[in-house]
């Protein structure tokens, strides 16, 4: 084997003689120093103990993974260490080590590699573990959908057994009981010697008389002992016999029922119903609606009993009743935001969902309610965000209807509010626990402490302070204290054991409805209970259909939603109404009975409505005069918003001015709307809708006055100038000067003349003036004269003297005071 020396290795190498050495004896190599020897087997054994140092534990062939390079370096600092030129300089020895370690980039690939091969193999695993779980459940649903079946084919078997028995052993009772009545047949001898049979031989049981034969015709008799079977099972000749006494039936009457109706209940002839109300003096024909007091009038003449329904007793009949056989399990709690307006309730629900919906309202209000579900950590919530504006009542109304939990938002600078106290007594009427946000307590000025006794002052006690409400202290800016705001929510939702069904039939409530141009009546449904599934029938107030496609927050395409998810429904007939209840019922035609029925009871009510407030109307334009009517027609984006719009806008009208909505709708403006507009002579407004192009083509032949708005306070604020330009201006009496008299001249001309010292404001001659004596008015006119000098001038201001000459009256005195003042027009407002 060749030997080298240590210094002539380290030169081949390209490393100080010092760390090789260093690294000879870390590897157990006994060397001396520079000029001893080293052989190719003490090579070898440097190499692996550097490979092992440097995490390379693969065979002599393969690359090293990882390379580690230490680096060494000594230098001199040189520094005076005294004053004066000739000062002894100091000497510092800095000794700076490095070391770096290069990974090859082939292993790096390789781990990626690695982790995306078992990223992806736990992927595979999950989703065979979710097709097993699901191939589990629907084999268990079809082994006791099978199970059903059979069980309810052996009842109806052993139903149609036992009626067959039971038919049989009555057929073979009256068989015996036929047999038992039967008479002996009389003796061959005796029927050839009397010729003339008794009365109990002529008359049958059933009061026939028997026929005369001959004797020789007798074999023709007997066969009657084969037919009796015949005759016997006749049991239905009973059948037809008329009642011994008449059949009273209960006969269910509606509020308006027809003439052919009221028969077909009663079970008679519509023509014997027609003759017994003629009978009591009322003409009717049999399509005539009658109302519900002369129906019950006619049923008790013809000896039924009526039994007088209510709209809701029949819709209960109509109505399928909801059986699920599956049990109630642990649901997420539905939680409202509730607020006055700009308090962050939509920012505080931003930063739980990490979105901008604030950002994207108009004006940066809500005027939608929305609901979100929210996945955190500890479990799911769904919130539902309620517009603060005063505008909305009807809206968070609702919102504390549907929820579990009311989460109050205040902001902790602004303190209690006229929307803060509505929403309060939301809560309080719809009897859920109320959660205290204080918001934006960032802010230098926010004081939790009196918005907390500003609550209290409405019964709203914290929990620090003895109550039952918990408080927690917010900033959706920051996020501070959203996590405990979470862990209170899902603790009272805990404490409060909330279940529903998570299978059969779904139940929710709709909490918006919306016209879309592409996809067309559309409705935000909050399931309750049951599963909803896209194909499901469903009803909702007076609009049904079946639904076509579902729809979560976010836009994307759902097979089915458990309680409490919201989501959207597509394949109404119509626009429900926000607030009804949507069921699922198991047939369409039964949902369009119920549909059509709750449309004419709807139909009915507002005719009545309208004919109402005509009579109101022309009675208070009898007693009142006429009054201003500011006619408008309503389109609106969402069924919410016109609602709110028209409420809000009505609340407007006084005695003087009126503000009468013509109609109402959702969706775009059409022409039927502008023609409409032009026959009522009335105001076109579009909240967040368009008209189209002939609408638009329309309103600039017609001259109609056509607004649109985004905001719904500044329809509100235009509807309030535009009533106020329509009211009478009101007249104001304004005082502009005050002047004391201080001496009286005679004149017999002029008459008296007040010398006075203007005390406050001007005195001009063309106003009109009251005479003040001990504060009490003695007169009131008009000036005749003002003068200062002798001189006529028109105005006398504070501190200076004049003279004044009243009109029509000389009895002034000194110690009096002449007030002037003027008359100005101020234009009302509403």
């Amino acid at each position: 084997m060749p030997e080298v020396t240590i210094k002539q290795f380290a030169e081949v190498v390209g490393i100080p003689v010092e760390r090789l050495l260093d690294q000879l004896g870390e590897a157990g190599l006994p060397v001396t120093g520079a000029e001893a020897t080293i052989n190719d087997k003490d090579k070898l054994r440097l190499l692996t103990f550097l490979r092992q140092a440097h995490g390379k534990a693969a065979p002599e062939s393969a690359e090293p993974r990882k390379v580690t390079i230490k680096r060494k370096v000594q230098s001199e600092l040189r520094f005076g260490s005294g004053q004066g030129r000739g000062a002894p300089k100091s000497v510092v020895n800095v000794e700076v080590r490095q070391k770096r370690t290069y990974i090859k980039r082939s292993e790096i690939l390789k781990e990626e590699a690695q982790r995306r091969e078992e990223e992806a193999a736990e992927q595979a695993r999950l989703e065979q573990e979710r097709l097993d779980a699901e191939r589990r459940v629907r084999e268990a649903a079809e082994a006791e959908e099978a199970k059903r079946q059979e069980e309810a084919q052996r009842v109806v078997a052993e139903e149609q057994v036992r009626r067959e028995a039971e038919q049989q052993a009555l057929l073979a009772a009256q068989q015996a009981r036929a047999v038992a009545e039967q008479p002996p047949a009389p003796a061959p001898a005796e029927r050839g010697t009397k010729r003339k049979p008794s009365k109990d031989d002529r008359e049958t049981r059933y009061g026939r008389r028997e026929l005369h034969v001959a004797v020789d015709k007798s074999g023709r008799r007997r066969k009657r002992t084969r037919s009796r079977p015949v005759t016997v099972t006749g049991s239905s000749q009973h059948g037809f016999e008329r009642p011994t006494a008449p059949i009273v039936r209960e006969v269910s009457i509606p509020e308006t029922v027809t003439v052919g109706e009221l028969a077909q209940k009663m079970a008679i002839k519509a023509a014997e119903l027609i003759k017994a109300m003629m009978g009591m003096g009322m003409m009717a024909t049999i399509n005539q609606v009658i109302d519900q007091d002369t129906a019950a009038l006619v049923v008790g003449e013809l000896g039924h009993t009526p039994k007088l329904l209510k709209d809701s007793d029949l819709e209960s009949e109509l109505v399928p009743e909801q059986r699920s056989d599956a049990k109630p399990v642990a649901r997420p709690p539905v939680v409202t935001i509730m607020g006055h307006v700009d308090h962050g309730k939509t920012s505080l629900l931003d930063y739980v969902r990490r979105t901008k919906v604030a950002a994207g309202e108009t004006g940066g209000i809500t005027q939608h309610i929305g609901a979100y579900h929210v996945k955190t950590p500890k479990g799911g919530i769904t919130f539902v965000d309620t517009p603060g504006h005063a505008a909305f009542t009807a809206m968070r109304a609702r919102g504390a209807k549907v929820t579990d939990i009311v989460v109050l938002v205040v902001a902790a600078d602004d303190g209690v509010m006229p929307q803060t106290i509505e929403a309060i007594q939301h809560a309080k009427a719809a009897g859920v626990p109320l959660v205290v946000a204080i918001n934006k307590i960032d802010k230098p000025e926010a004081d939790p402490d009196r918005v907390k006794q500003e609550l209290s002052q409405h019964e709203v006690i914290p929990e620090a302070w003895g109550g039952d409400t918990i408080f927690a202290n917010v900033s959706a800016k920051t996020g501070e204290g959203i996590d405990e705001l979470l862990e209170a929510l899902l603790l009272q939702a805990e404490v409060m054991e909330l279940t529903a069904a998570a299978e059969g039939p779904a139940a929710g409530v709709v909490l918006e409805s919306s016209l879309d141009k592409g996809r067309g009546p559309v409705a935000t449904v909050l399931v309750q209970s049951g599963m909803l599934k896209k194909g499901d029938v469903v009803l909702s107030g007076k609009e049904f259909g079946r639904v076509r496609a579902l729809f979560d927050e976010s836009g994307k395409a759902v097979e089915s939603a458990s309680p409490p998810i919201p989501v959207v429904v597509l394949g109404l007939s119509g626009l429900p109404n926000a607030g009804d209840e949507m069921v699922v019922v198991p047939d369409e035609r039964k949902a369009r009975e119920i549909a059509l029925y709750r449309q004419g009871k709807y139909r009915d009510v507002r005719l009545a409505r309208q004919q109402g407030a005509k009579l109101e109307d022309v009675l208070s334009q009898m007693e009142e005069g006429e009054a201003q009517n500011l006619n408008l027609i309503i389109k609106a984006d969402v069924q919410g918003s016109a609602e709110a719009l028209r409420d809000s806008l009505v609340k407007l009208s006084t005695d003087e001015v009126k503000v009468k909505i013509v109609a109402g709708g959702v969706g775009g403006i059409t022409e039927s709307d502008v023609n409409l507009a032009v026959a009522s002579n009335a105001v076109l407004i579009g909240f967040n809708v368009r008209a189209d192009a002939t609408a638009r083509k329309l309103v600039a032949e017609s001259d109609v006055d056509l607004r649109y708005y985004g905001v719904i306070y500044n329809v509100i604020d235009e509807v309030r100038q535009a009533l106020s330009g329509m009211l009478a201006p009101e007249t104001k009496e304004e005082i502009v000067g005050l002047a004391e008299v201080r001496e009286v001249f005679r004149s017999s001309k002029i008459g008296a003349i007040a010398g006075c010292m203007v005390v406050e404001g001007v005195v001009k001659r063309n106003n009109p003036i009251r005479v003040l004596r001990d504060n009490v008015v003695v007169f009131e006119g008009e000036l005749e004269s003002l003068r200062r000098y002798k001189e006529d001038v028109s105005e006398a201001r504070a501190g200076m003297e004049c003279g004044i000459g009243v009109r029509n009256y000389n009895d002034v005195k000194v110690g009096d005071q002449i007030e002037v003042f003027q008359r100005v027009e101020v234009a009302r407002t509403v």
